[in-house]
């Protein structure tokens, strides 16, 4: 049995067999004797994505990972780097430091700051992620056609990822076909912050089901 780890667009997490290009934590969210998700689904507002592979290290995944025998961070997976973003997890500073100073300087550009703080950021995609109570932003049709490469939107439970001016059905083994509805309506699934960073500039990476 998968364990229940794998992040969809929306924030949910759950147990499938498809493997993810990147890891991330929302803090410490499961029982590592059993395995499992406890009932709270963050400790903390801090949600990150980070590097699968970094400095060699290895984990037992929902284990105790943390010095001592304590229990560690709760490993999570995504699709790619705009499924992460979708979800409303930001750049590790850690394992992704390049990227995530990429990152904090494109939200300064999008929101006129010099220099932003994390916690700053942090605290402003906590009142928007959909899995921690933010409110979903209803579009207009065809308003999808001014978002950025990388932003993800939905129409009932099925998401879509804005790229090249086509939109992108999401599934957790990959992406299909591009192409061009007839009219969608449907609702914004990443942060509008997020949004404002990739309009900035950011450039996430996406699985390559997405270019093939």
């Amino acid at each position: 049995m998968p364990l229940q780890n794998r992040v969809d667009p929306f924030g949910a997490i759950h147990a499938v067999d498809a493997r993810g290009m990147f890891t991330g934590n929302r803090g410490v969210i499961h029982d590592p004797e059993t395995r499992t998700l406890l009932r709270r689904r963050w400790t903390t507002k801090a949600w990150l994505v980070c590097a699968c592979k970094f400095r060699g290290r290895r984990r037992v995944v929902m284990g105790r990972n943390a010095p001592g025998g304590g229990v560690g961070w709760t490993e999570l997976f995504f699709l790619d780097e705009v499924t992460a973003l979708a979800a409303g997890h930001r750049p590790c500073f850690y394992c992704r430091r390049a990227r995530a100073e990429v990152f904090v300087a494109c939200f300064g550009k999008a929101f006129s700051i010099p220099r932003p703080r994390v916690h700053e950021i942090d605290v402003r995609l906590h009142a928007e992620r959909l899995a921690s109570g933010g409110t979903p932003v209803d579009l207009k049709p065809d308003e999808w056609r001014n978002l950025p490469d990388g932003a993800v939107i939905a129409e009932g439970d099925r998401a879509y990822a804005v790229r090249h001016g086509s939109l992108l059905p999401w599934s957790f083994e990959g992406y299909g076909a591009p192409f061009l509805p007839g009219a969608l309506s449907g609702r914004l699934v990443t942060p509008p912050t997020m949004v404002a960073v990739l309009s900035a500039g950011y450039e996430p990476v996406w699985h390559p089901s997405a270019t093939s």
